[in-house]
């Protein structure tokens, strides 16, 4: 017998199912209502409900309701520091059964090979990760990266399974002045998905940019910039990350008009945050708490984004199809207590089902030692350009200072806020080094360091004294990347992501933990941002408004050029 003959007996009751969910409700994203019923499950399917089913297996979920699982429609996996793999075993419990990520972070370093990494991972994981291809690798002329990527190297993965289209394409001016690289991509592409990236940009400018068929957006940051690209035909994803945090202020869009044309993401987020909040399960039960109505906010989560991406299978509980499944307690607080991947109980022994893809990128840090002297910034006239950063944004703003002198260097000033932050290309092909100052992270002493730095993730360094910010940056070396924390001469903290210097090759749970030692190690510093390495990782991405620095130097994101 066929899988399609089963689901039909099954559907039709003529033989038992599968699974059959017993005692519970599901929420219906047609009606809004919550339907007491069976749900009946063949293989991947749902194929029964608003009845009464026998099954081969019956789980009682009385008291439960069911509700389709969540989809998060843009991420950088990498950014959760932690690989496919686990990034599956850690966040696929709580109820995201679909993830659509943009693995550019590994891209920029590694090129094709770390594209190829995820795929191979995604083939593996229980979750359903699907890729959409780097668009932007380099992201801009501004920095520099470890891989290029034109167009001849991303079309041989079009139609790969696991493949919907081309991710988030960032060089909004490029697209607009019609550059030559940006428009062979886009000419490519045309068939497909094409993700969006076009932060504050409104008016004719922005009609230009849609008119190359790019049809999504998650750099909303207000629910008038969101608005104004939905009448325009973009579906708008709310993103709630570790560091960028827009929910609040697009609150306004959960409304069953807007439902349609709007979904969830994260885009970064840590498995610290994940432990402590949730993932999209912390942006639903947020919404609802704040009034907006759970239709709204459940149709975002899955049947808007799945209708958004093409995913014609998944997002809603009805026969037919796919039975991607979250079993809540209650809607408001939407803690998943059983979650089904493909009709499958997600627990430890599925997960144990997975085969290992091996590493990549293990010796991609290549950065030259740097020493004290490197850090020092010559007293200049007038004003100096300095970093202004905005907790929970990665906007940042383009702030001038008078700044004290030490001798013939220019000197940090704690008393404003002011410490030095630099980028030192660590990929080995030029040994780049840039030095700029930085107001907002409150440090008092020592320094911290990254690996991970959006999007060509160079080495970052933020703080107080050269020669911590030396050792900081040396020891990234020695570690094959990750976050290092220095204070007084020492290292006070530190993890090792020696996955292309971003992901760690131990369990969650250990990056977990280890996350929570640094974070009280930079907290020690003086350090006042929530997530400190993270706000660290998007100093160096010069694709989003108004100051940034990179490995050439400070960049005036306004007017696309590096600051002489």
């Amino acid at each position: 017998m066929t899988d399609l003959e089963r689901r039909i007996d099954q559907g039709t009751g003529r033989e038992p199912a599968d699974i059959v969910l017993k005692g519970g409700q599901f929420f219906d994203l047609v009606t809004g209502e919550l339907v007491a019923s069976d749900i009946a499950i063949c293989g991947e399917c749902i194929v029964g409900t608003c009845g009464d089913y026998e099954g081969k297996r019956e789980i009682d979920i009385s008291g439960r309701i069911v509700v389709p699982g969540f989809i998060d429609t843009h991420l950088h996996i990498e950014s959760s520091l932690v690989t496919p793999h686990e990034f599956d075993r850690c966040v696929l419990p709580y109820g995201v059964t679909t993830a659509i990520c943009d693995p550019h972070e590994i891209a920029n370093v590694l090129g094709t090979e770390g594209i190829q990494f995820f795929l191979d991972s995604a083939a593996e994981t229980i979750m359903d990760i699907r890729v959409q291809l780097s668009s932007c690798v380099p992201a801009t002329h501004l920095e520099t990266s470890g891989a290029d990527l034109p167009v001849e190297r991303l079309v041989p993965f079009r139609h790969h399974p696991k493949v919907i289209g081309l991710a988030e394409f960032m060089n909004f001016p490029g697209v607009i002045h019609k550059d030559p690289v940006c428009l062979a991509k886009l000419e490519a592409f045309q068939d497909g998905h094409i993700d969006g990236h076009a932060p504050l940009l409104t008016g004719k400018d922005l009609n230009g940019y849609l008119a190359a068929g790019i049809r999504t957006e998650h750099e909303c940051t207000t629910a008038e910039e969101a608005l104004e690209k939905i009448r325009k035909g973009m579906h708008i994803l709310i993103r709630e990350g570790s560091v960028s945090k827009d929910l609040a202020a697009l609150m306004p869009l959960f409304t069953e008009r807007l439902s349609p044309f709007i979904a969830l993401c994260t885009d970064d987020r840590n498995p610290l945050d994940i432990a402590e909040q949730g993932h999209l399960d912390h942006m639903i039960r947020t919404a609802v708490a704040h009034g907006r109505a759970p239709l709204a906010v459940y149709r975002a989560a899955s049947i808007s984004a799945a209708k958004a991406f093409g995913l014609r299978d998944r997002g809603l509980v009805a026969p037919g199809w796919r039975a991607d499944l979250a079993v809540v307690d209650t809607l408001e607080s939407c803690r998943a207590e059983m979650v089904f991947s493909a009709g499958r109980l997600v627990d430890d022994a599925l997960f144990a089902t997975r085969k290992p893809v091996a590493p990549v990128g293990l010796d991609s840090v290549r950065a030259r030692p740097v020493h004290a002297a490197h850090f020092a910034v010559p007293v200049t006239e007038g004003e100096v350009p300095v970093i202004g950063v905005l907790p929970g944004k990665i906007i940042t703003e383009h702030r001038r200072y008078r700044l004290p002198a030490k001798g013939n260097q220019t000197a940090v000033d704690l008393a404003r806020d002011i410490v030095k932050v630099a980028v030192i290309e660590r990929h080995g092909r030029n040994g780049n080094h840039a030095n700029g100052f930085v107001q907002g992270f409150g440090l008092k002493k020592g320094a911290i360091a990254s690996t991970v730095g959006h999007d060509s993730h160079n080495i970052c360094v933020v703080g107080v004294d050269e020669e911590d910010m030396t050792l900081a940056a040396n020891r990234l070396g020695e570690i094959g990347g990750g976050f290092v924390v220095a204070e007084g001469g020492r290292i006070t903290g530190e993890i090792a992501l020696p996955v292309a210097g971003l992901m760690s090759l131990d369990p969650y749970e250990s990056v977990r933990d280890t996350l929570r030692h640094l974070r009280q190690a930079a907290f020690a510093l003086g350090a006042t941002l929530e997530e400190p390495f993270l706000q660290l990782a998007f100093l160096p991405l010069p694709v989003i408004p108004h100051l940034k620095i990179s490995d050439k130097g400070m960049v005036d994101v306004d007017r696309f050029a590096l600051i002489g």
